[in-house]
């Protein structure tokens, strides 16, 4: 078959046109090759992104955690001085109910009023976390007790052991205020 105006056969046509196809075909296989190369790299580099993102997120969320604990410890002596403040005037009380004597003499509805205050005074510094140490009949340990005075003791059962609390210890959410003073048996042979 003659094209006009055209010496090509048809045999020329259509070996041309299977020049075409399979030049179409590798460039697509070509295409398809550097497709899936861009998908993998594509696909690698949004886990990379993905796994930070995680990253991040997990290292957020342990700082805010961290950042919680950190205000609750902070919180939980933050009034550490105005209960250290407050320290001698439940001493105070104590010394003056302590007092039987005098505390007899005094109206009773007054004496109930006083007692109802030191009452509420001692549970506001209770919930804040203040705690009283009264260790009297326990081992003297020195990192929590005071010896302020060996006191000589007839029984071995009693060396070491407080004997009575000289002045009271305070702990403050697991921390020691103040250790408490006390008198401490000592066994002689």
């Amino acid at each position: 078959m003659q094209y006009k105006g055209d010496d090509i056969e048809e045999s020329d046509v259509v070996q041309e046109n299977l020049d075409d196809s399979v030049v179409a075909e590798e460039n697509t296989a070509e295409t398809v090759k550097k497709l899936r190369e861009k998908l993998k790299k594509a696909t690698e580099e949004k886990q990379e992104y993905l796994t930070g993102w995680q990253r991040a997120k997990a290292d957020l969320i342990n700082a805010r955690k961290r950042d919680e604990a950190d205000r609750g410890e902070f919180m939980k002596f933050a009034n550490e001085r105005l209960i250290e403040s407050l320290i001698p005037v439940m001493e105070s009380f104590d010394m003056a109910m302590g007092n039987k004597e005098a505390w007899e003499k005094v109206d009773k509805n007054w004496r109930i009023g006083v007692e109802y205050i030191y009452s509420q005074l001692k549970k506001a510094l209770g919930d804040s976390g203040l705690e009283e140490v009264n260790p009297v009949g326990l081992a003297f340990d020195h990192n929590r007790d005071e010896a302020s005075e060996y006191v000589p003791v007839e029984g071995e059962k009693d060396h070491h052991k407080i004997l009575a609390v000289v002045q009271k210890g305070y702990i403050l959410n697991g921390k020691s205020l103040r250790p408490p003073k006390v008198k401490v048996g000592e066994f002689k042979k």
